[in-house]
């Protein structure tokens, strides 16, 4: 591995890359936090609580808001800990192997005093390989109860502060506190991490910055991310005024994991609406292109420990607690509701289910009973309370309405209850409803179903048969994360209340058969796919993801929240000015190709013509008889030929190739045989049609070519329009002698064979024939159908036309996948460095004084 010093210093090399294709993969990366020790190579003392103990084995670092522990203090007034075994980030753990090592960092549930910090945080990680945060309490407050309970949750769940008195207007010193907690959670990573093989699994919307942090600090870390809670659409999420850093930030992940495709859907529209970025699926799985790197989906939604739930349900304890329920319910069917606390979970909108499900049937009256269990809210508010008073008043309602002596068709439990005692309830009841209005990690259903399939204790004791088959019922709201996965339940929409009253009733009227029948559906789905599958099926899609980081050359670019690493071809570096000017001096024949729009003239400019400056540079490289010069664009000749004008031996290539003219004095010469232009008149009445439906679309028409542009229109609408308009020009032109392509914004239809590679293909070959073989090709384009000049440059250089193989320069506009082997950064550096070598074109003796630059050494070196 590098050491960090030096990574430092090449951070200060102008922004030119390293390549570390072979790394060494035993050899530990330094840590220099306090109290960590690195390696036991490195240092002879082999201690319990150094996390570099157990370096050698494989090892993950679960990242999560909170650790999975359980704290107290005992009467001496120590800390005491325990681990949670109910915890998702405990249980994953059965998804790796034996040897691996698990590393937990997060934030402990209780304050600790600072002068406790050190020795708390040595017994974690001895005991239970938990690196605490410690996060200052006004900052964990700001952080958790602040920016991610007010905003970030309430808008991932689709709830927007539309009135100052219903909730929270964005509040930047909130963030400030989000972007802070974030660091110390990635501080408290590096300290954990060994190797650049370590993987690092971070959690859900509370740590969404963390993922920038650490790929700063490490570019090819490997660093999944999954989300637990549903991610909003992209008209909610844009409302987020971070929304752009937060995006940018969960792309420097190599994993990005998401419970349904529709959360997963959303987030990719929000990068293709507020990034401009495309996704593809390759042989089943969903990746985004973000400068060089490709960042995978995930989705897979979470699942259960089985042996967990079914330890507990053979405890005598819950067995006698399943006993004590049936019989309390006797002779009533039992439906069940375990909800958080908050406004979300929709319980008032269960109750009103029930109580038209009662007013409906007076016959279910004294036979149903819903036993509703609220857990605490993890988080106080107004929202909370005015939640608590309306369910209780509409459970009181009922009651009153409904209920007799010794009967109550609402029993509301809003304390805490064991767990084993919620497991029990699972097991008794006959129906389990999930109405949440939005949400996204509820295992609920699969607590129920596992429950519900029992064991042969409880089976005797039932009087049930051994072998006999179990039933269970659900009726889930369709705006859960889990539902997608129960096709064999009830799927209501939790804000109709007839809806959800429907369901009910039709769960008291199931018959035996319906009912296994559905548990079996349930139950080999939730029995598969339970929580070690799902953490054992992350990891492996992260490693699949991780493969190619050491065959790239990794550059990094953006401050703060926009930072990224550009992944590129280990041959891809920046054309520096001595080393374009040294080779253009040694040349003594030279052909130059360039590019129009994005090359000489920026892509954003509203005036697309040439300025003087651009003019002067070509007539000065044109006056040189050592040089053949082309611009090569994809405009019409008529454009071309009058921004041009004032450049007399300046040769164009017009229409990509088209039309040629090898100096203003030069006829066009049409590079290729005129096809039927019948394919024009099948084309265009085609486009127009789309263009008509397409608000910001038009047509483009060219001597050789239609190109229907879409850049104005909606982004997603556009998109669609323009595969569905190349489906169907595919259709009507199979027959005719043109080629359908779609490229940036546009979709274009255009003889077959027209290119800018075979445009300079041709270009280069006459060169040749007239004597004129060039020992000098250089070619500078922006855009993809540059990357054809590429191509054919570099495999026309090592063809057997040239004698000698000439010095090729290739160069791409900006750094991006290219097949050109240089880059520079933008066209003003163009220009730079065309205008300094038309300086030197006029002085061929005077032998450039170059200086030599860090970069230069750095590129030695390499």
């Amino acid at each position: 591995m590098v050491s960090k010093s030096y990574s430092n210093l090449l951070e200060m090399s102008s922004g030119d890359g390293v390549d570390f294709r072979q790394p060494f993969k035993s050899l530990p990366r330094v840590v220099t936090s306090p109290g960590i020790i690195t390696d036991p190579e490195w240092d002879s003392r082999s201690d319990d609580d150094s996390v570099g103990s157990a370096s050698f084995a494989e090892r993950k670092i679960i990242v999560a808001n909170f650790l999975p522990l359980n704290c107290m203090k005992d009467e001496a007034g120590q800390w005491s800990f325990s681990k949670d075994d109910d915890s998702l980030l405990m249980q994953l753990k059965d998804g790796f192997t034996d040897e691996t090592d698990v590393i937990y960092v997060g934030s402990l549930k209780v304050q600790i005093d600072p002068s406790e910090q050190d020795h708390v945080a040595q017994k974690l990680l001895r005991e239970y390989r938990c690196i605490p945060t410690f996060l200052p309490s006004d900052l964990q407050q700001q952080f958790y109860h602040g920016f991610c309970k007010q905003q970030l949750w309430p808008l991932f769940h689709y709830m927007l502060p539309i009135c100052l008195d219903k909730g929270e207007l964005f509040d930047r010193s909130l963030f400030q506190a989000y972007v802070r907690a974030n660091k110390i959670f990635a501080d408290k990573v590096m300290e954990a991490i060994n190797t650049d093989d370590d993987c690092v699994w971070v959690h859900d919307y509370h740590l969404m910055l963390l993922p920038t942090f650490l790929r700063k600090r490490l570019h090819r870390i490997k660093l999944g991310f999954f989300l637990h809670s549903p991610f909003p659409s992209s008209e909610i999420y844009r409302t987020l005024p971070v929304r752009d850093e937060i995006l940018k930030s969960l792309l420097n992940a190599d994993l990005i994991g998401f419970q349904t495709f529709d959360y997963a859907r959303h987030f990719l529209s929000c990068c293709s609406r507020l990034l401009g970025l495309h996704y593809e699926s390759k042989r089943g799985y969903i990746g985004i292109e973000y400068f060089g790197r490709t960042v995978s989906l995930k989705i897979l939604s979470v699942g259960v420990h089985v042996g967990r739930l079914e330890s507990i349900l053979n405890s005598p304890a819950t067995v006698s607690k399943v006993q004590e329920i049936e019989q309390r319910y006797k002779g009533k069917m039992l439906m069940l509701g375990v909800d958080d606390m908050d406004i979300f979970k929709g319980i008032s909108l269960k109750l009103l289910g029930l109580e038209l499900l009662l007013d409906r049937n007076p016959n279910l009256r004294g036979r149903v009973v819903l036993v509703q269990i609220v857990n605490p809210a993890r988080s106080p508010g107004k929202d909370v309370e005015e939640a608590i008073t309306e369910a209780s008043s509409v459970a009181e309602r009922i009651i009153v309405k409904y209920g007799s002596a010794d009967y109550k068709p609402v029993v509301l439990i809003d304390y805490r209850i064991p767990f084993s005692e919620k497991i029990a309830f699972y097991a008794a009841s006959e129906c389990c409803i999930v109405n949440a209005v939005r949400d996204g990690m509820n295992l609920v259903p699969y607590e129920y179903t596992v429950c519900r399939q029992g064991n042969v204790e409880m089976d005797k004791l039932r009087g049930v048969e051994k072998n006999s088959h179990h039933t269970s019922t659900l009726i889930v709201s369709e705006f859960v994360g889990c539902s997608p996965s129960l096709s064999g339940a009830f799927r209501v929409n939790p804000w109709s209340v007839d809806d959800v009253a429907d369901a009910l009733h039709h769960a008291t009227d199931l018959t035996e058969s319906e009912k296994r029948l559905r548990h079996e559906k349930h139950y080999r789905y939730v029995s598969t796919h339970h929580v070690a599958y799902w953490a054992r099926s992350f990891i492996q899609d992260l490693e699949r993801a991780c493969k190619d980081h050491y065959s790239r050359r990794c550059w990094t670019i953006g401050f703060g929240l926009n930072f990224r690493v550009i992944a590129l071809s280990p041959g891809f570096r920046k054309l520096s000015l001595e080393h374009f000017v040294s080779s253009y001096n040694k040349a003594t024949r030279r052909a130059i190709f360039l590019d129009y729009d994005g090359t000489l003239v920026p892509q954003s400019s509203i005036n697309k013509a040439p300025s003087a400056e651009v003019i002067s540079i070509l007539n000065s490289l044109c006056d040189d008889s050592k040089n053949d010069v082309f611009i090569v664009s994809g405009r019409g000749q008529n454009s071309l030929d009058e921004w041009f004008n004032p450049c007399e031996k300046l040769g164009i290539a017009a229409e990509h190739g088209y039309f040629v003219r090898w100096n203003k004095a030069a006829e066009w010469e049409l590079n290729y045989s005129i096809p039927d232009r019948e394919w024009k008149h099948i084309s265009e009445p085609v486009m127009q049609v789309y263009t008509e439906t397409t608000d910001g679309s038009f047509i483009e028409a060219k001597e050789s070519a239609l190109v229907w542009h879409y850049l104005d229109a909606d982004h997603d609408f556009g998109s669609c329009q323009a595969k569905e308009l190349v489906d169907h020009l595919e259709r009507v032109l199979s027959n005719e002698p043109v080629g359908v392509k779609c490229g940036h914004f546009i979709v274009e239809v255009k003889p077959q064979g027209v290119s800018k590679g075979l445009a300079v293909d041709k270009l280069i070959r006459t060169l040749i024939n007239n004597g004129k073989a060039p020992d000098f090709l250089m070619c500078i384009g922006n855009d993809r159908s540059d990357e054809d000049m590429f191509e054919s440059i570099n495999s026309k250089a090592s063809s057997s036309v040239f004698t000698t193989a000439p010095v090729v320069l290739a160069c791409s506009v900006g750094q991006k996948p290219s097949k050109a082997k240089y880059y520079v950064d933008d066209t003003a550096e163009v220009i730079r460095l065309l205008k300094n070598v038309s300086g030197v074109s006029s002085q061929p003796e005077v032998v450039s004084q170059a200086r030599v630059t860090f970069r230069d050494v750095l590129d030695y070196v390499e």
